[in-house]
């Protein structure tokens, strides 16, 4: 059964438009209510959010519609996604809720679920969901609606969690750290890890009015933070995205690191301190030049569907720790049971200190391919796959291309768009194909 609501990270939308309606929330925590009663008794929800001003509607609708169903709920306000998952679970709870849009504007927002265990929920669980909307509604009477009250501290708990993850045997004092965090949920939390282990911290992006997450700040907008990284001196940056579950970082001259070249360092720090590294999973969209710099040194790479619910799921079933996207999502499963950027910033500042070495040095054997990735928005009622003209194009690239790039063209799990991206060694030439497939498919 295919699903109606659930794309590749949970539910998303605009505001005001269906499914990102109070009255579709509401229904939405009852249908999560009613799987959950099926198993548990009195099941308990923790629901955390950003810094949306919609995110106030959407946390209202949700909390009565898991209290209509019989399910208790704990409050955080705004808190990072991988705050909520850990919290989840070391408050052994039922489910753990996120409302956010990730890296999308204010006008967007969206649902996210973690298990009881901090992990993203599988297709099977989102599918039983989308049964129970459709069913019949079954409302609690007065003597069995769930409670909901505030959790005290959330955000102290999870600072302490993030600090747990660094080595008592290092420090960041003497290190100038510039934290952005896109006006987003990790504005009050990020900015506190880093300097409560040590780091000399300059806060950007930590002032939200419920409108400007990610608007001009953050990891889809990583400019600021080159600028202010050279503007203060700092030796890194660290650029979060809305729901501070991805991570960007720049060095003291302004170079950006993306998600793959930070995977690549993450291995090449546990190879370093004798650690086995069996392999790393990645997505379709990984660098090419990531991966054959990984295999040269020893480590199989597996490529997952993009999204780091996929990730994921790899992981688990190749019993492997270290994944990740280039857009920041980066899985260390003994540290976070999901992505956390606050977590993954650590762990590079980590390599760094342990190896004596920049950023750029843990990189030098590594040559990026260049990538071309252009949205293409669909017409209604537009069928690219049976496009002849596309099919056509595509084997014309491919054939150019031959052994030395590679071409992937696929559907947006959270926007109605196609996404086509070129990979090749030559930065022309991959731009030259995305462009001719983009036209081919418009």
């Amino acid at each position: 059964m295919s699903r109606t609501y659930f794309g590749t990270d949970g539910i998303r939308g605009t505001v005001g438009e269906a499914p990102i309606t109070p009255d579709f929330m509401l229904r939405l925590g009852h249908a999560v209510g009613q799987v959950l009663k099926a198993t548990e008794r009195r099941p308990t929800v923790l629901i955390g959010k950003d810094t949306r001003i919609s995110g106030y509607m959407i946390e209202s609708a949700l909390e009565a519609g898991f209290a209509s169903a019989g399910v208790d709920v704990l409050l955080t306000g705004p808190l990072p996604t991988p705050g909520v998952a850990y919290l989840a679970r070391a408050l052994r709870l039922s489910l753990g809720v996120v409302i956010s849009a990730s890296h999308n504007s204010f006008e967007d927002n969206g649902i996210k679920f973690f298990s009881a265990r901090g992990e993203k929920l599988p297709d099977a669980w989102e599918r039983e969901v989308e049964t129970a909307l459709a069913g019949e509604q079954r409302w609690a009477g007065a003597a069995d609606l769930g409670k909901a009250r505030r959790l005290d501290d959330a955000s102290g708990r999870y600072i302490e969690f993030c600090k747990s993850t660094f080595s008592n045997e290092l420090s960041l004092k003497g290190v100038k750290i510039v934290v952005d965090a896109a006006h987003g949920a990790a504005w009050h939390v990020a900015p506190d890890v880093f300097h409560e282990l040590g780091a000399e911290v300059t806060a950007i992006g930590c002032k939200p009015d419920g409108f400007n997450i990610n608007a001009g700040f953050g990891a889809t907008a990583p400019q600021a933070l080159v600028e202010a990284v050279r503007a203060s001196g700092a030796d890194y940056g660290v650029a979060l995205d809305g729901d501070a579950d991805r991570v960007q970082m720049a060095d003291a001259s302004g170079r950006l690191y993306n998600g793959d070249e930070l995977l690549y360092v993450l291995a090449g720090d546990r190879l370093a301190q004798g650690v086995a590294v069996p392999g790393v999973v990645g997505t379709l969209m990984t660098n090419l030049g990531v991966e054959l710099a990984l295999r040269e040194r020893g480590i199989e790479v597996a490529r997952a569907a993009v999204g780091d619910r996929y990730v994921l799921e790899e992981l688990l079933r190749r019993r492997w720790q270290l994944g990740g996207e280039g857009s920041g999502h980066l899985l260390a499963l003994d540290k976070h049971t999901t992505g956390d950027g606050i977590v993954s910033a650590l762990m590079v500042l980590q390599a760094v200190l342990r190896s004596g070495r920049s950023l750029a040095q843990l990189l030098a054997g590594v040559r990026l391919y260049a990538q071309t990735l252009i949205n293409v928005r669909l017409k209604p009622g537009a069928d690219w796959r049976a496009s002849a003209a596309l099919a056509e194009r595509r084997a014309e690239v491919d054939r150019e291309l031959g052994v030395s790039g590679r071409v992937l063209i696929r559907p947006s799990g959270t926007e109605p768009v196609v996404r086509v991206m070129v990979e090749a060694k030559d930065a022309a030439q991959a731009r030259r194909c995305a462009e001719q497939l983009a036209e081919a498919i418009g």
